[in-house]
């Protein structure tokens, strides 16, 4: 009897199991796994306000689970702001973990869906970056950037709050507003502390060391 045929079926059949499902919690290549909407369309593309969990091996504090902001990019402690809008999953892993290379020996990154995009989300307010508690909250009439911080629990001891920006979507294009942060908490000055509009997103960087 001929086995190679059978043995040719039997390996696809085990390539295709990895792909469906990812082993959990075990170091390699960056990759992505997803929440149910995305195991089913394995190459799902990455929309504004989309909420993923950017994992990195052994490395908790730089770790996140973040919007995708208005301009299409995630934020990331060390290496910033990363592309994703428009790409997969496993290609936004790969870049963070190209990225990370110059600050971590060897990092390898995980990229999960956490959830999609929805119309009900389009209003809420968004922060993410330094702070203690990074959050989505419903938009409220006159809430403004101190309002938002403060709903996050405040900057954490690794923000640069002078870099402060408001990301936000004005038609097919996104405007930046540059919020002096550390001047409003620490100074009470209030010249940048803008209202919010639905849809925005604050982003405390970390401060580079």
């Amino acid at each position: 009897m001929n086995w190679r045929p059978m043995v040719a079926i039997l390996a696809g059949a085990s390539l295709s199991a990895c792909a469906l499902a990812p082993m959990q919690g075990q170091p390699g290549t960056a990759h992505a796994q997803s929440a149910v909407a995305y195991r089913h369309r394995p190459h799902y593309r990455l929309t504004v306000s989309d909420v993923v969990k950017i994992s990195v091996w052994h490395n908790k504090s730089l770790s996140e689970t973040v919007p995708v902001r208005p301009d299409g990019r995630v934020s990331m402690p060390l290496i910033g702001a990363v592309a994703a809008a428009g790409h997969t999953p496993s290609r936004v892993a790969r870049e963070i973990q190209a990225k990370l290379s110059y600050y971590v020996r060897d990092p390898q990154v995980t990229v999960i869906v956490k959830k999609v995009s929805d119309d009900s989300y389009k209003d809420r307010v968004r922060i993410t970056g330094a702070v203690e508690h990074q959050i989505s909250v419903n938009y409220e009439p006159g809430m403004t950037v101190l309002d938002a911080v403060l709903d996050a629990g405040g900057i954490n001891s690794f923000a640069a709050p002078n870099d402060t920006e408001i990301h936000r979507r004005v038609g097919n294009r996104e405007k930046v507003l540059h919020v002096r942060l550390g001047s409003i908490l620490h100074d009470g000055r209030l010249g940048t502390d803008y209202p919010l509009k639905p849809g925005d997103v604050v982003t405390i960087p970390q401060r580079l060391f």
